[in-house]
C-alpha cells in the first residue's frame, strides 16, 4: 500500500504527522519509504486510537515499528497525560518501565492492548505499543503477558495484533 492507496479520511489524519519522518518532507514521502511492517503498524495505531478518540493527541510521529512489536514513538500535544489520566479505560497501575517517566495501560480489552510510556518528565515524548495479551484482563492473561512479553522477550508483529483486533 502506498500513499495514493490510501483513503482522503486516512491521509487526512495523516496529515502533519509524518513530516520529517526518517529524513523525508512530506507525510507521502515519509508513508512511502516505510517498510510494510511499519505502514501496517501505523494503519493499525491510526484506527485504534481513533477508535478511542486519542489520535489527535499525536502531534508528530518520531518511529514507528511493526516487527518486534508494534507501536511508534511520537511527540504529543501537551494535555495527553491528563486526558488519559482521566479515562476509566486506563490505568498507571504496573504501567510504567524503569527507563520511562510514567505509563499507562488500556483496561477491558482481552487482547491488543494499549500501553504508553512517557519518555520525558514533561510528558510530551511518548511511545505506545500493543501488548498481545492485557495483563488487566485476567490472572491468566497477565500469566501470559510475564511469560511471553517479559519472561520470553516474545512481541507480537503487526498481523498477531491486526488478527487480535
Amino acid at each position: 500500500m502506498r500513499w495514493r492507496d490510501l483513503t482522503e479520511e486516512t491521509r487526512r489524519a495523516l496529515a502533519r504527522k509524518l513530516e520529517g519522518l526518517y529524513g523525508q518532507e512530506c507525510e507521502a514521502a515519509a508513508f512511502d519509504c516505510l517498510a510494510e511492517d511499519k505502514r501496517e503498524a501505523l494503519l493499525i495505531l491510526l484506527r485504534r486510537l481513533s477508535e478511542l478518540g486519542l489520535w489527535d493527541a499525536v502531534r508528530r510521529i518520531d518511529n514507528v515499528y511493526g516487527i518486534g512489536g508494534v507501536g511508534m514513538s511520537f511527540t504529543s500535544w501537551p494535555l495527553l497525560a491528563s486526558s488519559l489520566r482521566g479515562r476509566r479505560d486506563f490505568t498507571t497501575l504496573f504501567a510504567n518501565h524503569s527507563d520511562n517517566a510514567g505509563g499507562f495501560l488500556e483496561r477491558g480489552k482481552l487482547l491488543a492492548s494499549l500501553h504508553f510510556l512517557h519518555t520525558d518528565s514533561n510528558a510530551l515524548k511518548w511511545g505506545v505499543h500493543f501488548d498481545l495479551y492485557n495483563p488487566w484482563a485476567s490472572p491468566l492473561n497477565a500469566w501470559r503477558h510475564l511469560l511471553h512479553e517479559k519472561l520470553r522477550g516474545e512481541t507480537p508483529d503487526w498481523k498477531s495484533i491486526r488478527k487480535a483486533l
